[in-house]
């Protein structure tokens, strides 16, 4: 989460993401945090928030995170098929 960010502000925002992205509606389920590693190396280290998907054909959850770029909110909403199935292979 964005420290000058409130989580729920967080959320909805999160939640306008997934909306935008991939024309769904959303509930928020939980949060995992995840330290994926490359060769030994921690690649990032922070939370992935997994809402629920509410009328998409191909999936049911989508994995989401923000982060701040140049003072803008950056958010990435990717929904949990094949090749995206846990919060640590989200990222």
């Amino acid at each position: 989460m964005i420290v000058w960010m409130q989580r729920s502000k967080y959320l909805s925002q999160l939640k306008q993401a997934i909306r935008t992205t991939h024309g769904c509606d959303s509930l928020h389920i939980s949060t995992a945090h995840v330290v994926p590693q490359f060769e030994g190396a921690i690649e990032w280290d922070g939370d992935v928030e997994i809402f629920e998907i509410i009328g998409h054909p191909k999936a049911s959850r989508c994995h989401a995170w923000g982060h701040e770029e140049n003072g803008q909110f950056k958010a990435t909403a990717l929904l949990e098929l094949a090749s995206a199935d846990s919060p640590s292979t989200a990222g």
